[in-house]
């Protein structure tokens, strides 16, 4: 599987995500892509203010398929072990699906002010285009 996480490399939460996703997946699953990185996200036609929804998660085997914001987390947490149990669990309880999507829009719109801007933006170890089976390598 290879799918590509559009994330905010400025966000201090956000790159924090970032590192513990990238140690436990080591790049087998995902790669990423900072919101900051124009050129790449050109590539997919994701525009600046595109990025200001959050995060975005792309399919590598089939560009249509994206997911933003919450959807694009539990995306996420459905790929990884357990994970699909974890998510059916959590939207089988009523309510919790909107409560999630709800705290992520404000989480997404304060994670400056709550959780710290870095002075420098943040690369991942598995970075799109440094792998055999992306799709669209860097130019």
């Amino acid at each position: 599987m290879n799918y590509h996480i559009i994330y905010d490399g400025n966000c201090n939460l956000c790159a924090t995500f970032t590192q513990l996703l990238a140690n436990f997946d080591q790049g087998n699953i995902f790669n990423y892509i900072p919101m900051q990185d124009q050129s790449t996200l050109k590539q997919f036609n994701i525009t600046p203010e595109d990025c200001e929804m959050g995060m975005i998660l792309i399919d590598g085997n089939n560009r249509k398929n994206r997911w933003q914001g919450s959807d694009a987390a539990e995306e996420i947490v459905k790929l990884l072990p357990l994970g699909q149990a974890f998510i059916a669990a959590y939207r089988s309880l009523p309510g919790m699906k909107w409560l999630g999507d709800k705290t992520y829009e404000q989480v997404r719109d304060n994670r400056y002010n709550w959780f710290g801007k870095r002075k420098k933006n943040y690369q991942s170890p598995y970075p799109f285009g440094c792998h055999e089976n992306d799709d669209y390598p860097l130019s």
